[in-house]
C-alpha cells in the first residue's frame, strides 16, 4: 500500500512541478493532493518534520493558487516573477539555522524521529522555499536545488526509493526552473526598462 500511495504521489509531485514552471497556477491543486498523500507515508516511516513540512504544503497549495488567481484576475496574466537582494536571502538562511536547531533539538529529544537534525533541516529550508515559490521569487529554485539534493539521501535512506527517485527528477529539473525563470525576469524586465527610456 505504501508503494502505491509513493507512486501516486510521485505522479501528482510532477505534475506539480511540470505545471509549476510553466506558471500555470493549476499546479497548486497536483501540490495539495500530492503533498496530502505524502503525510501518511512520512508518519508511517517517522519523519515528523516532513508530515509537518507536508501539511504546510496543503495550507501553501491554497495559499499559492488564491495569490496566483489574484494576480491573473488584476494584472490580466501570470504573476511576476521577482528578485530581492542577497541580503534578505542572508536574512532567511540565518533564521531558517536557529529553526532548523529548534525543530531537530525537539524531535532528537522528545520523539523516536529518525535523522532529527537532518530532517529538520530540509524541512524548515522547504518551508521557507515554499513561501518564496508562492511569492514567485526568483531564486526559490536555488533553495530547491540544494534542498532537493539533500532529500536524496534522507529518502533513499528511509527506503522510500520511489521518493527517492523523484527528488533526483526534481533536483535536475530544479535548474531548469531556475533557468526558465530567469529567462523570463530578464525578458520583463528588458522589455520594462525599454517602455521607460527617454
Amino acid at each position: 500500500m505504501n508503494l502505491a500511495f509513493e507512486i501516486i504521489g510521485t505522479i501528482l509531485s510532477l505534475a506539480f512541478l511540470y505545471f509549476l514552471i510553466r506558471e500555470k497556477k493549476i499546479c497548486w491543486l497536483f501540490g495539495i493532493l500530492g503533498s496530502l498523500l505524502s503525510i501518511y507515508l512520512f508518519y508511517s516511516t517517522k519523519l515528523y518534520s516532513e508530515c509537518i513540512l507536508r501539511l504546510y504544503y496543503v495550507f501553501i497549495g491554497f495559499y499559492g493558487y488564491y495569490l496566483w488567481q489574484q494576480r491573473d484576475h488584476h494584472d490580466k496574466g501570470a504573476p511576476k516573477i521577482i528578485k530581492w537582494k542577497p541580503s534578505i536571502h542572508v536574512i532567511i538562511v540565518l533564521v531558517g539555522l536557529v529553526l532548523v536547531f529548534l525543530l531537530g533539538y525537539v524531535f532528537d529529544n522528545y520523539s523516536d524521529a529518525k535523522k532529527s537534525y537532518f530532517d529538520a533541516f530540509t524541512t524548515v529550508f522547504s518551508f521557507l522555499a515554499s513561501y518564496l515559490e508562492a511569492k514567485k521569487i526568483l531564486r526559490t529554485w536555488v533553495y530547491w536545488i540544494i534542498l532537493n539534493g539533500l532529500s536524496i539521501f534522507l529518502y533513499a535512506g528511509q527506503g522510500l526509493f520511489v521518493y527517492a527517485a523523484l527528488a533526483v527528477i526534481y533536483f535536475g529539473v530544479s535548474f531548469y526552473g531556475y533557468f526558465s525563470w530567469k529567462q523570463k525576469y530578464n525578458k520583463l524586465n528588458t522589455v520594462v526598462n525599454l517602455v521607460h527610456l527617454p
